[in-house]
């Protein structure tokens, strides 16, 4: 080891390719001056060559969307190259699942110097809180694993003892209920709960209530990719594959402009996928989508003549939906509630014409008019949305105006017809997953305690002692959305066991201040992130590339691709003394009397057996399904478990070599995917998810629901509500057109620098991609701005700088921030120096509990006390540099 130091520090190796893959005793990687700053490499290193080392299936686990095929090259330990898929010839039909700059970057983040080594107590943290304003400033104490958790599960103890399990609010990223450490916290007798809505807004709830879902997820009402070549004009609303899902997404939309397919984005930020695809830019403002589309719905409706200009598909309407029209109300409900009366203003006397929205929504008359004109039923269109759209406050109704106007225009159920949401997991490729992924086989552990916090408010309610409880579960659960009930809480302990909360839910500053209440904030983490930051203890957790393996791919949500599944191997031994989340759930679970085999009946090689004997596989008759992998007595054997042997598609041995299985397509194969096919050719024997089950533009469920929910109102119909923090709050006051203390919107569009938050500290991808904010020429102008100048962004809320990016790309009066940046507070001006988002957002729940983090206002003004550093050039936060 030695010598390979030397070769390092000499040189011969660059810091770019010494990246080792072993434990923490030979590592030491954060050498004296190497820091994150890579040294430039050309060619072979010290002609170490392919033939002299092994690709190895590596995980790309974050959550992008893609989930793509990744190898590293590993010579005598150490990782050496990455490369992406290869395993075939790349096609249109049968396309590689190539990995982006994020995921060829991966060993930067792995082996950075920035790694957390050790477990870590804040210096001035004392059972039962200590010193708890020095939360984010304090110095970091290394202490051992014993001592680490002998001090959360002491804790944990006392909480439990004074105060009761509610006191616990376990935070697990996604979901609280699906980590590690929530199965040891629910057999030592439950924990508090939070939920959010997550990328989904109010596509979460809305789409399964009114009908407006297939095979019971979100994003499999449109079509898969072939029937997108079917398409003459495809229409994107609030969508960016190109930054923000991975994979073959951008790829499969490029098949569909060849075939001729016309393209229209209607989005505040003219982004790459529009550029790319060469779409026709409809330059709405955010938050007023709502708007824009009743403008849509009114033109069809005023303009449709059933033979000199067939615009609505009234078979269509009269077969599949309810709520249209007087005609068609669901029994028992007013007549005067229809939708379409609504957008006439004919018992409300305002018609939702083209000039209304122009107003609200600023895409001009004689536009929304031509926009309406595209949608017409006898065009094979597709009216495809992101989920950006449903992250805005009081647009619960949205998801169902817009299976409104897919069903007014006949645009679903048959081929180049389509309507629906693709989230960055399947955008362009809508349908059921060909390989599906298998199960660890872990029984399940019910929480005790059903306390659960909305993201909205959860910060409040650490802070005030009270929130409005709607149900336990998660937004995935119909429990999740109950009448709410207000409910006193005494939150004493924040575990966060994996997620970017604090960073990456509404209201940053408001959380800082909750986290700084506590008795005790513990983080499981890789590096020193937001929550690691305000913590007491900090538990250093391996990465995929640490652990014995596993699977992404395969599920109907966070697949990236219907028709494959990928199986990564393990590249290194722990680094330092990193540990395993589910090491350290079994640990902690010993420390509190709790019998592990209770927590984890079986090790986690047994886990990644049982998930591999039962991925399955679609058969040749696109309908059934069989075991994806052959397995052997001797591959038993080999892997030490229990199991029985087994005939797939792919042996063992060659999925581990290969790294991907992908299910091979070609035009007319038996895997398409006709979304409402089936309930469009007969809906009374394919009834829908909702209470009719057909497609309700009129949903008395989803209005009570959300009306007792607590947090806002809607009607059963599609209609305008304002929102909180949109447009109309921009101004003083909204029929002067005077202006406010924040003219400006601020959306936050997804960034190519990182998924989410994760890689964000990775300083190859800071210096390709130097995250400004984007803002209108003109709007630079008449403020005084220049490109590249620091400014200052102030809501209220929060302020943040940020260096100018001057772009004709996004509409005048908005402000495009990249999602994700990591906060870096300068604790004496209460700035943030990193460009966190959510210092600019609060804690607002309307309707369904959405976060809205498009939905803000904000000022901007030049900086003067100095320029901001560009991100690449600050040091990375390198905890205990010395090494072992």
């Amino acid at each position: 080891m030695s010598s390979f130091l030397k070769k390092v520090t000499d040189k011969t190796i660059s810091r770019r390719n010494f990246l080792k893959a072993t434990a923490a005793g030979t590592a030491g990687l954060a050498l004296t001056g190497c820091g994150s700053v890579l040294a430039p490499a050309g060619g072979k290193v010290n002609g170490l060559g392919e033939e002299q080392g092994e690709w190895i299936p590596a995980a790309c686990w974050h959550n992008c969307g893609g989930r793509c095929l990744n190898k590293a090259l590993v010579v005598d330990g150490v990782v050496m190259r990455q490369k992406t898929d290869d395993t075939h010839e790349d096609s249109p039909d049968y396309p590689q699942q190539r990995g982006c700059l994020r995921g060829r970057s991966q060993r930067q983040q792995v082996f950075g110097a920035d790694r957390l080594k050790y477990p870590m107590k804040r210096k001035h943290w004392q059972p039962g809180g200590g010193d708890k304003s020095l939360r984010g400033q304090d110095e970091w104490e290394r202490i051992s694993w014993d001592e680490a958790l002998a001090y959360i599960a002491d804790e944990l103890k006392r909480v439990k003892k004074d105060y009761g399990n509610r006191s616990i609010l376990h935070i697990g990223g996604w979901s609280s209920r699906i980590t590690d450490i929530s199965r040891t916290l629910g057999l030592f007798g439950g924990y508090c709960e939070y939920w959010n809505t997550n990328s989904f807004g109010s596509w979460a709830m809305t789409p399964k209530t009114v009908g407006f879902m297939q095979l019971g997820v979100w994003d499999q009402t449109v079509n898969d990719r072939f029937d997108l070549r079917n398409c003459e004009t495809i229409i994107m609303l609030s969508m960016n594959p190109a930054w923000s899902a991975m994979g073959s997404s951008s790829w499969h939309y490029r098949q569909a402009k060849k075939a001729g397919a016309k393209f229209i984005g209607i989005d505040p930020f003219f982004n790459a996928t529009y550029s790319m695809l060469g779409a026709q830019w409809v330059p709405v403002r955010p938050s007023t989508d709502a708007a824009l589309l009743l403008a849509i719905a009114y033109v069809l409706i005023t303009k449709d003549h059933p033979t000199l200009n067939p615009l609505l598909d009234w078979e269509f309407l009269n077969k599949c939906a309810v709520g249209f029209d007087a005609e068609h109300m669901p029994q028992g409900e007013d007549p005067k509630g229809n939708f379409k009366d609504y957008v006439l203003g004919t018992y409300d006397g305002i018609p939702k014409t083209p000039a209304w929205a122009s107003e609200i929504c600023g895409v001009a008359e004689d536009q929304i008019e031509q926009l309406a004109l595209e949608f017409r039923k006898d065009k094979k269109v597709a009216f495809i949305c992101g989920m950006a759209s449903g992250r805005t406050r009081n647009s619960d109704n949205l998801p169902q105006l817009i299976m409104t106007i897919g069903a007014m225009t006949g645009h679903m159920g048959k081929s180049g017809h389509m309507t629906g949401s693709t989230m960055h997991a399947t955008s362009g490729n809508g349908g059921p997953a060909l390989v599906c992924a298998g199960s660890n086989g872990l029984p399940g552990i019910p929480n005790p305690v059903d306390d659960s916090i909305n993201a909205g408010q959860v910060w409040d309610a650490i802070l005030n002692g009270k929130y409005n409880f709607t149900g336990s579960g998660d937004f995935t659960s119909a429990d999740q959305y109950q009448p709410g009930v207000e409910r006193d809480i005494d939150i004493r302990i924040i575990y966060h066991s994996g997620g970017a909360t604090l960073q990456t839910s509404d209201g940053m500053s408001k959380g800082i201040e909750a986290h700084r209440k506590v008795d005790l904030v513990v983080s499981h983490s890789q590096f020193v992130t937001t929550n690691s930051k305000y913590a007491d203890i900090v538990l250093p957790v391996t990465t995929e590339w640490e652990k014995i393996g596993g699977f992404s791919g395969g599920t109907l949500v966070h697949s990236g691709n219907r028709e494959m599944i990928i199986m990564y191997s393990q590249i290194s031994e722990p680094l330092y003394e990193a540990r395993s989340d589910q090491w350290i759930a079994i640990e902690l679970a010993k420390k509190l009397g709790i019998d592990e085999k209770a927590a984890f009946p079986f090790d986690e090689k047994q886990q990644f057996f049982n998930a591999l004997a039962s991925t399955t596989v679609v058969n040749e008759d696109g309908k059934s399904f069989g075991p994806l992998v052959t397995i052997t007595q001797e591959d038993i054997d080999e892997l030490g478990v229990t199991g029985k042997p087994q005939t797939g598609k792919i042996t063992y041995h060659e999925l581990k070599e290969k790294g991907v299985y992908q299910v091979k397509r070609y035009p007319e194969d038996n895997y398409g995917y006709i979304a409402y096919e089936d309930f469009v050719r007969d809906p009374e024997n394919n009834p829908l998810s909702s209470e009719s089950g057909k497609l309700e533009i009129y949903s008395r469920t989803l209005a009570k629901t959300i009306n007792d929910m607590g947090f806002s109102t809607i009607q059963p119909i599609p209609s305008y509500i304002k929102p909180a923090g949109g447009f109309e709050d921009t101004f003083q006051e909204w029929e002067s057109k005077a202006k406010g203390e924040y003219p400006y919107q601020v959306i936050n569009p997804h960034y190519l620098r990182r998924s989410h938050s994760v890689f964000d500290n990775v300083k190859w991808l800071q210096e390709a991609w130097p995250n400004p904010v984007f803002l209108n020429t003109n709007d630079a102008r008449d403020t005084g701005l220049a490109d590249g100048d620091t400014v200052l962004i102030t809501s209220p809320y929060g302020k943040i700088l940020r260096n100018a990016c001057l772009t004709e790309r996004v509409r005048p009066g908005v402000v495009a921030l990249p999602h994700g940046a990591w906060v870096d507070m300068d604790e004496k001006t209460g700035i943030d120096v990193g460009g966190a988002d959510n210092i600019l957002s609060g804690q607002i729940p309307t309707g369904q509990g959405v976060s809205g983090f498009n939905t803000g206002i904000a000022r901007i003004e030049k900086y003067t006390e100095s320029q901001l550093i560009p991100d690449v050039e600050k040091a990375a936060r390198i905890v205990f540099q010395e090494g072992v």
